[in-house]
């Protein structure tokens, strides 16, 4: 059974800093694309930042590049999301998310397996 656990979430000023986690169980993690999305309220849920198995290649939403980073550990099965310079258009339930595949996707559609969720609120 394949799990995702994210943490990391919380309060946190304008300007300031975050960093996300998620483990996966119950997959053999590095043959998996990984991607990060974040729901705001009334919101859909939107594509924010993927790393593809090896670490070698990362994409992100335009609204986030430069400020946050993805990145994984294999060996821990893990994958981090580093959010710099938040600002409150930031503030969502952000999400992990495995794709079973080679390639790259943006879209949510393509990813099999989801975590639970982790709020972050960026506060003016």
């Amino acid at each position: 059974q394949v799990q995702l656990v994210e943490s990391g979430g919380g309060m946190v000023q304008a300007g300031g800093s975050r960093r996300l986690s998620c483990v996966a169980t119950g997959l053999i993690f590095s043959t998996y694309t990984m991607g990060w999305f974040r729901q705001a309220p009334g919101k859909e849920r939107e594509f924010v930042a993927l790393i593809s198995w090896s670490g070698g290649t990362t994409a992100y939403t335009d609204s986030v590049k430069g400020r946050f980073t993805i990145s994984r550990d294999n060996a821990k099965n893990t994958v981090s999301l580093q959010m710099n310079s938040l600002n409150t258009e930031d503030t969502a339930v952000y999400y992990c998310a495995a794709r079973k595949s080679w390639t790259l996707s943006r879209k949510r559609d393509e990813y099999g397996y989801w975590g639970q969720g982790t709020q972050v609120t960026v506060s003016s």
